[in-house]
């Protein structure tokens, strides 16, 4: 138990400070901002009690918020997307989400592909969203939401494919 408080403690700590001090800094032809802080969301252990997992989520936008100074952006697509986590896991995974024997190490590459671009889509859509704030500006919206969502998908792969735990 313990074990699984620190992994996600350090998880947390580590995905913020990138994506602050690195991330963040990265704007490729305007539209390309990776996002990858947003793991801590996809990778939480499922049994988890809900509440906490939800003002986790809460906790981990707002401290974005706060040192990248977007007044809340971050937030409201963090909760959005932990919110509706249960029902993507669910479309995603099936049985093993109904029967909480979902390891994210062990499931097949395609159901995890599905599973993390439903929902980056999603919280990079309400970001942006939130960010423009003129729907007179949805091809902005949409542009932005493609290819930051591309972009934050292929880093996250490659970062689960890297630090994945070798399974005995």
């Amino acid at each position: 138990m313990n074990s699984v408080i620190s992994s996600n403690a350090i998880r947390f700590i580590v995905l913020v400070l990138s994506q602050i001090l690195v991330l963040s800094h990265i704007n490729f032809l305007g539209y390309i901002n990776p996002y990858i802080y947003i793991l801590f969301i996809l990778l939480f252990p499922v049994k988890n009690n809900r509440m906490v997992f939800l003002l986790l989520s809460f906790l981990l936008g707002i401290t974005l918020d706060m040192f990248l100074d977007s007044g809340g952006m971050h937030a409201a697509a963090c909760v959005t997307i932990a919110f509706i986590r249960p029902a993507v896991l669910k479309f995603c995974f099936g049985a093993a989400y109904e029967h909480q024997t979902i390891k994210f190490n062990q499931i097949e590459f395609g159901a995890k592909l599905t599973y993390l671009s439903i929902l980056t889509v999603l919280h990079h859509l309400i970001l942006f969203l939130l960010e423009v704030f003129n729907f007179s500006q949805i091809i902005l919206v949409l542009q932005k939401t493609l290819f930051s969502s591309i972009f934050t998908i292929i880093l996250s792969v490659l970062v689960t494919t890297i630090f994945r735990r070798k399974t005995k």
